[in-house]
């Protein structure tokens, strides 16, 4: 993981400093300093991209309209929340933006596709959420290795969700994703 990377990084550069003679050349030491200065900054901004800070404020469905109307140059997407939708932890409404949004790039960057569609509805015991375009779609198989699939789906389970990939060549991509209410389990035929 990058934080990982950027914490040993700061764990090396805390020791040199340690290990330095107190009279020890100050070129060196502002080198350090400065080096150290770089990677804190770039772990707050990691950090920050990490969690998006106005989804609190604005709500998921506008944060999502927004990242929407940001990529709305590249593809044309949809997005359908039915009636009675409720706001939900803040967790799964980040973990769920986040999703969307590894789908969209994956799309817009892997796919021919001009059309992506969201559907959200509320049901009793969980909240279902398709998310479908009309690209050249994939073999699971072959991509399942790839970070963007990783991503979405060890957040998937993080919320502790059923979900099913679709796709068949030229017909597109569909993941359909079920996160169960109150962290209920949900039964895997739930998909079929």
């Amino acid at each position: 993981m990058i934080h990982d990377d950027i914490g040993n990084r700061l764990n090396i550069l805390s020791l040199w400093l340690n290990n330095l003679d107190t009279k020890g050349d100050e070129v060196i030491k502002k080198n350090i300093y400065s080096q150290m200065s770089s990677l804190i900054d770039a772990a707050r901004s990691i950090s920050h991209s990490l969690y998006p800070v106005n989804l609190e404020s604005v709500g998921f469905v506008l944060y999502v309209e927004e990242l929407i109307a940001n990529l709305s140059h590249k593809i044309n997407i949809s997005m359908q929340v039915m009636p009675g939708f409720e706001k939900k932890d803040i967790f799964v409404e980040v973990q769920l933006y986040r999703i969307i949004q590894e789908f969209t790039t994956n799309v817009i960057k892997h796919s021919t596709a001009t059309d992506l569609w969201i559907y959200i509805k509320d049901y009793p015991r969980h909240m279902a959420v398709i998310i479908s375009d009309n690209g050249q779609g994939f073999d699971y198989d072959l991509v399942k290795k790839g970070m963007g699939i990783k991503n979405i789906e060890s957040r998937i389970k993080s919320m502790n969700a059923t979900y099913k990939w679709k796709s068949a060549s030229n017909k597109g991509s569909r993941l359909i994703i079920l996160i169960p209410r109150n962290n209920e389990p949900l039964n895997q035929n739930s998909l079929n």
